[in-house]
């Protein structure tokens, strides 16, 4: 994750917030939806790909325009999965909401390229 913020005051700051850097809350998710997210995030770092996918799923159920949700079920499906045309789909919605998301735009582009390989 790219910080939007970084840490003005590390003298004052706890030992903990230097380790981690601020990042503003563009998405206004919810304290359980950044929990939620970091466990997800965990879980594929660990390579417990269903259980990363569980999680995302029943957030998207919550809310189906969540776009930090699609867009990592799209990285999800694509990179660990490998199903190109899943990840394409999930790019596909975040980019109705979000016509100008690039990072969505540039991957859905690469699994499109994926694709035509074949």
């Amino acid at each position: 994750m790219i910080p939007v913020t970084h840490q003005t005051n590390t003298e004052r700051a706890p030992r903990d917030a230097m380790a981690n850097p601020n990042w503003r809350n563009l998405y206004r998710l919810s304290e359980t939806q950044v929990s939620l997210l970091d466990s997800a995030e965990d879980k594929m770092e660990m390579m417990d790909i269903s259980g990363a996918e569980e999680i995302l799923l029943s957030m998207l159920e919550d809310d189906p325009s969540c776009v930090p949700v699609l867009n990592i079920l799209g990285h999800m499906n694509g990179r660990h999965l490998s199903d190109f045309e899943a990840a394409i789909e999930y790019y596909d919605k975040v980019l109705e909401i979000e016509p100008d998301n690039a990072w969505a735009r540039d991957e859905r582009r690469r699994y499109q390229r994926y694709i035509s390989y074949d």
